[in-house]
């Protein structure tokens, strides 16, 4: 649905330009992506307090969207709000 609505940016650049523009209410890295990216966002997301999520695999994350992704910034403060109750 959030993508639907266009709440949504995929992609590490796309990502890390939302978190530094504090646009990013939430974001998704896949456990299985690569160590240096997933260092690189954990580092922007604790800086810019932004939650984080990496409880899904890369596929998960691909298949949720529809394309092959490792990094979802979620841009709604409502969607963010209700993914992360659901996850916990």
């Amino acid at each position: 649905m959030a993508k639907k609505a266009g709440r949504i940016v995929t992609g590490e650049e796309l990502v890390i330009k939302s978190i530094q523009a504090e646009r990013a209410r939430l974001v998704f890295v896949a456990h299985d992506a690569a160590p240096n990216l997933v260092k690189r966002i954990t580092d922007k997301t604790t800086y810019y307090e932004i939650p984080m999520l990496d409880i899904f695999s890369s596929a998960e994350l691909s298949h949720a969207i529809g394309s092959d992704r490792k990094v979802i910034a979620v841009q709604d403060k409502g969607f963010a709000k209700k993914m992360e109750s659901l996850m916990k």
